[in-house]
């Protein structure tokens, strides 16, 4: 792994070796460009999740690493699926992850291929006039069924030979609306024979009698994404056309557009690299609006979800993100990626940078029946001990306490260290407490523990240096934080839940225990959170503020556990 930063802003990222730095270096030693312009082309027809976040870090890292520019534009030429919602997210996305360093690499504003609908069709009409384009009366169907298969040619169209004058003239009723939706489609007149079947006289546009989000009824067709990709590009002036690995097949098509019109030279170049896929993930945008409709997921922001807006939710650092794309890398050969990594990024980010605090998800009572009745006392406590500069905290400390329920058992299991009854534990940096009864209520659930502790065993005490096998963690009553704690976790339980073509499979594999819910006691010092902070909960993971947050309500949300509890379960 080269020394890609870790921090929000960051020094220039450098020694990283790739065959698409490799090429844009060559480029630039060739003199091919003065300057390099890369793009970042979501369509705004969902929110962009993890597997963006590769093409974002790829596209604005070059443009950073190479003293150029990254154009954010949407591809915003289906308007049955586009929305503003999704453009203003993927707008907070994409600055979310390159926080930091944006005002290097990022173009000024916002680009749309809908500001391009007038150039399109002039290029359209071009190639009309150059014979390279026709009006085809087929139905997507019927054209389907004459396009051929892989191994064997197609059919042309019976409308392939109209006129130069005839094909204006349709072409320009389309545009006037005079044409119901798949009336008539026009063609590039390219190769029926074609061995490449996306050369086979590809659509160019269709009719679509939809309002645009930005267009409104202005346009009655519009360009497909073959058409008006590569054009797109060439009229930002796109150096280097980054795409993954299934527009390989589509770049003659994409060379073919741009050879065949009157545009500046020289040409983008499209190059593709593999995609990202997690195991236990879904990344079909498809299938993920599904889960939000089906209410599997409380929004496409839901923290269980792959959603950028999920994992920002959720507590995970961009910086994280960004290093776990770092690592994986850039290669022409798709494969499957251990979320393991993506986590561990995060544990990483997280464990340098989060402040220590106690909280007790499942709390028991516990009352220290020797200490005195309305004494309290103060502890100090390490706020962050991988730096030392953080300091210490106080924290209350008295008769009552809360202790999580997973610290206590009432008929041990062999080699439990935790607090048992007669047994002793030690409340992380305060004392050594000792179990003498256990008390239930007529339900026989357990409702205090009444203890004893031993004074000399605070800091500094006669018998503080006195071992025990356990140490918990604990919370003051007095001062106690209610909080809504909701803990997370991957939401399928299987590698590949999106193995099925269909798409219906992915279903049965979601994890019902993914979301669990529970009231915790947090130490006083988080009366009032800080809503961008990330916090370490001593032995139980990492904690952040949720936006459903309100006075008087305190809701976290668990970003990642300590440790990586599904490795225990791919061993078994």
């Amino acid at each position: 792994m080269s020394n890609v930063t870790n921090n929000s802003g960051g020094d220039q990222p450098e020694g990283r070796q790739d065959f698409i730095r490799e090429r844009v270096k060559a480029d630039l030693a060739a003199k091919k460009h003065e300057k390099i312009i890369t793009r970042f082309p979501p369509e705004p027809n969902g929110y962009l999740h993890i597997g963006h976040a590769k093409s974002i870090c790829l596209n604005f890292g070059i443009a950073r690493e190479f003293g150029g520019i990254c154009n954010l534009r949407m591809d915003d030429t289906n308007p049955t699926k586009e929305e503003t919602e999704y453009v203003d997210s993927i707008q907070k996305d994409v600055d979310w992850i390159i926080a930091g360093w944006a005002d290097q690499v990022k173009a000024p504003g916002v680009l749309y291929a809908s500001d391009y609908f007038g150039k399109f069709y002039d290029y359209a009409v071009e190639l009309i006039k150059s014979g390279k384009a026709y009006v085809c009366d087929l139905s997507a169907e019927e054209f389907m069924a004459q396009r051929g298969t892989p191994t064997s040619a197609g059919q042309n169209s019976p409308h392939r030979e109209r006129s130069v004058e005839e094909n204006l003239d349709l072409f320009a009723r389309m545009r006037a609306g005079e044409y119901l939706d798949g009336a008539k489609t026009l063609r590039a007149k390219i190769d029926m024979a074609s061995p490449n079947i996306h050369l086979r006289d590809p659509a160019l546009y269709r009719i679509r009698h939809a309002p645009h989000h930005r267009t409104g009824t202005q346009w009655p067709i519009y360009p497909t994404y073959d058409f008006a990709h590569c054009l797109e590009d060439s009229i930002e002036g796109i150096t280097h056309s980054l795409c993954t690995l299934e527009f390989e097949v589509h770049r003659p098509l994409y060379d073919w557009i741009l050879d065949s019109l009157d545009v500046p030279q020289p040409q983008p170049r499209q190059t593709e690299f593999a995609r990202l896929s997690l195991n236990y993930t879904v990344m079909s945008k498809r299938k993920l609006l599904a889960l939000v409709k089906e209410g599997k997921v409380n929004g496409w922001d839901d923290p269980r979800m792959p959603t950028l807006s999920g994992f920002r939710r959720r507590g995970v650092p961009a910086s994280a993100i960004r290093t776990f794309c770092e690592t994986i890398g850039v290669t022409k050969f798709n494969s499957l990626t251990d979320v393991a990594l993506l986590e561990h990024a995060v544990r990483d980010v997280l464990n340098k940078t989060s402040p220590r605090k106690f909280g007790v998800l499942n709390p028991i009572k516990v009352v220290l029946t020797n200490y005195p009745e309305g004494q309290s006392e103060e502890v100090e406590a390490i706020n962050n001990h991988e730096d030392p500069e953080a300091g210490m905290r106080p924290m209350p400390f008295g008769r009552e306490l809360f202790i999580d329920a997973e610290d206590f058992m009432e008929v041990p299991v062999p080699k439990y260290f935790r607090l048992k009854p007669g047994g002793e534990v030690r409340l992380k940096y305060a004392c050594i407490i000792k179990c003498e009864e256990v008390v239930k209520d007529d339900a026989g659930k357990i409702i205090e523990l009444r203890c004893t502790y031993d004074e000399g065993s605070k800091r500094g005490g006669p018998t503080s240096g006195r071992k025990v096998k356990g140490t918990i963690h604990w919370v003051s009553a007095a001062g106690a934080v209610d909080a809504e704690v909701r803990l997370y976790d991957r939401l399928f339980t299987v590698e590949e839940p999106d193995a099925g073509d269909d798409g219906s499979d992915y279903h049965q594999f979601l994890n019902p225990d993914s979301l669990q819910v529970v009231q915790a006691k947090l130490e006083s010092s988080l009366a009032e959170p800080d809503p961008d902070e990330r916090y370490q909960f001593e032995r139980l993971g990492y904690f952040c503020v949720d936006s459903d947050s309100r006075p008087g309500k305190l809701v976290l949300n668990r970003t990642i556990t300590m440790k990586d509890t599904w490795a225990k379960v791919a061993k078994r």
